[in-house]
């Protein structure tokens, strides 16, 4: 999914339209401070900048990709300091993909597992269960 800001300001509800997120994902980023507290308009309704919406695309593009919030900061604050270098990045990046591998092996070995388990099985209406027995004997 691709995430474009406008090229004006907006406010919370069109902006959670925009990027088809809720209003409290917004809230909650500008919360834990990976989103600023957005400018507002004289009658106190917050609106987003550009800049803000380009913000909070990367932030929303970085969660649909798996990176926590700490590593999101990590990004964020490589982006913030405009001295990042490619490398940095991709040492970040380098480390979360390590981490999506080990929990796409974890996975792999849960669904043997599983399997395993109801292959054991065969589903009748007795009160005997192999999946109730391997659940027990862990």
């Amino acid at each position: 999914m691709g995430f474009v800001a406008t090229g004006q300001a907006l406010k919370r509800g069109a902006l959670a339209k925009l990027f088809s997120c809720n209003i409290e994902t917004i809230r909650y980023y500008e919360t834990i401070g990976l989103l600023a507290a957005p400018d507002r308009t004289r009658g106190g309704h917050r609106v987003y900048a550009p800049q803000d919406q380009a913000r909070l695309g990367f932030i929303l593009r970085a969660r649909e990709l798996g990176f926590s919030v700490d590593e999101l900061r990590s990004l964020l604050g490589l982006a913030d300091s405009h001295r990042y270098t490619c490398g940095e990045v991709l040492a970040l990046t380098e480390r979360h993909l390590q981490d999506v591998r080990r929990r796409i092996s974890d996975l792999r070995r849960l669904e043997r597992t599983l399997a395993d388990m109801s292959s054991r099985c065969a589903g009748g209406d007795v009160p005997e269960c192999p999946i109730m027995d391997s659940l027990n004997a862990a």
